[in-house]
């Protein structure tokens, strides 16, 4: 990369890129209600209290990588939010899952923004030249090798570039796309056209 002009045109599209997917989460999680959040359709299938903590949880665990800061999430915010089962839930097999909720529904968008907002400022303010950073040099953890960002890294290894585009973006639009598919089970319309 290391073009000034490159790099600060991949700030702005990622910037732009999160600020968009982060106001489609907005805006599901103000068209729903709390039964919505929490139905249980069938045996397999995650409830979208699954998906909205999961996603929010990984970007605030994962930014901690990217940024060197702590977590927003701990057991304050556990209580506050109520979720069912106090993890995000990557390493957990779908049969636990199936049973997250959320209790405190306004709680969880207040930290959903909190979570949301720091990534966006983070970008924001960045020096682009970050974006080169390696995070994760091969060769890879066991838990890592198989990722979608071990995938898409150079071979130089995980970049703060791929850990923003890769756990952060399309992760996100991932995760979006199952609550849309869950809203529709729920009897709400998708979030695009």
């Amino acid at each position: 990369m290391g073009n000034v002009d490159t790099l600060n045109l991949i700030q702005d599209s990622l910037l732009r890129r999160m600020r968009t997917m982060h106001s489609l989460y907005y805006q599901a999680v103000g068209t729903m209600e709390l039964h919505h959040v929490n139905h249980f359709e069938r045996e397999g299938v995650l409830p979208i209290a699954f998906s909205l903590f999961h996603y929010t949880n990984m970007q605030d665990a994962t930014f901690m990588g990217i940024s060197g800061e702590l977590p927003i999430w701990n057991d304050d915010w556990q209580a506050r939010v109520q979720m069912a089962i106090n993890d995000h839930g990557k390493e957990r097999p779908v049969s636990d899952m199936i049973h997250q909720r959320v209790g405190d529904f306004e709680a969880f968008k207040e930290y959903q923004r909190a979570v949301f907002s720091r990534t966006e400022a983070y970008i924001e303010c960045m020096d682009p030249a970050e974006f080169e950073r390696v995070i994760v040099a091969p060769p890879y953890p066991p838990q890592i090798a198989s990722t979608y960002s071990a995938m898409c890294a150079g071979p130089q290894g995980i970049t703060v570039l791929d850990a923003f585009e890769c756990w952060h973006y399309q992760h996100g639009l991932r995760h979006m796309g199952e609550i849309e598919l869950a809203r529709g089970l729920v009897g709400l319309g998708g979030m695009t056209s």
